[in-house]
């Protein structure tokens, strides 16, 4: 396999599972140096562990937190500031369904804090690198969720109670957004910042949909999604693709799924409520 990707540097979250690990696994196998982020300490070393055994690369680091906490994500940041002077990708892909509504330790709704402030805080951390740094990408994942996502600025983050599919869909949406605003900000710089939908894929996240469903009814979504559901790796197809093809670098602020741009609910086309979405998480973070 080439080794394309050799002297780039890729930050990844959530990539000790899913989509999130077989992309990373693609990138190691090109050579790329790969910095991954995990909250478990076990797991995530079990990972990298793999990753290197499998790929026969051994430039894959780790750095730990949970990105659901501000201080973690401005944690993760410093740490990869303190060794690496470029990034050449950041995938945002850590993310999580809550079924029950609780907040984070900083008082955001815990959906919107891992799917959305978490994107917004690790990317504008280390904005500067990616503007300097020829060719950088921002791929973020999103979701055809999205499309029944509304957001509410003056809510989003505490939300009424509810959380859910609701708030999973009101943050997919925020993913887009972000994407829209980010691609502005980033014109002319060379960097670009695209999102994409995964499809149904068959991974561990899908487990927290079910919440405390009975275990028949366990049993026979686990079946239907692996009859139904792509693997990870074909899920991660887009990913990649956005991540380090030629082609993907002429697109700037799209959504894509199955490699193709793909349309958006009209609020996603919404350029004021972007930037307003953009401001409210500056507040939030600051």
């Amino acid at each position: 396999m080439a080794k394309d990707l050799e002297g780039k540097v890729f930050l990844v979250t959530g990539a000790t599972e899913g989509i999130g690990k077989a992309a990373a696994l693609e990138f190691a196998r090109r050579g790329a140096t790969l910095v991954l982020v995990g909250r478990s300490k076990e797991k995530s070393e079990r990972v990298v562990s793999e990753l290197a055994a499998a790929s026969g690369n051994d430039r894959i680091e780790l750095l730990l937190g949970d990105l659901s906490r501000l201080a973690d994500v401005r944690a993760v940041a410093d740490a990869f500031r303190a060794k690496h002077d470029r990034l050449d990708v950041l995938v945002n892909n850590a993310g999580a369904y809550f079924k029950e509504c609780r907040l984070s330790d900083d008082g955001i709704e815990m959906t919107f804090a891992l799917n959305h402030v978490a994107y917004f805080l690790l990317t504008t951390r280390l904005l500067d690198l990616l503007q300097k740094t020829p060719g950088a990408r921002v791929v973020s994942t999103s979701s055809g969720g999205h499309r029944v996502g509304k957001v509410d600025l003056a809510t989003i983050a505490k939300r009424d109670g509810r959380a859910g599919m609701r708030a999973y869909s009101d943050s997919k949406l925020a993913n887009v957004l972000f994407t829209r605003e980010l691609a502005r900000r980033l014109a002319g710089s060379g960097a670009t910042a695209n999102c994409y939908h995964p499809g149904l894929v068959h991974t561990g996240f899908g487990r927290g949909f079910l919440g405390k469903s009975g275990p028949v009814t366990k049993w026979l979504a686990e079946h239907a999604g692996r009859l139904l559901a792509r693997s990870p790796e074909k899920g991660a197809e887009t990913l990649v693709w956005l991540a380090t093809s030629p082609e993907a670098a002429t697109f700037n602020g799209e959504y894509f799924y199955d490699r193709k741009v793909a349309s958006v609910s009209k609020l996603a086309q919404d350029d004021a409520l972007a930037r307003g979405l953009w401001e409210l998480s500056e507040q939030l973070v600051a």
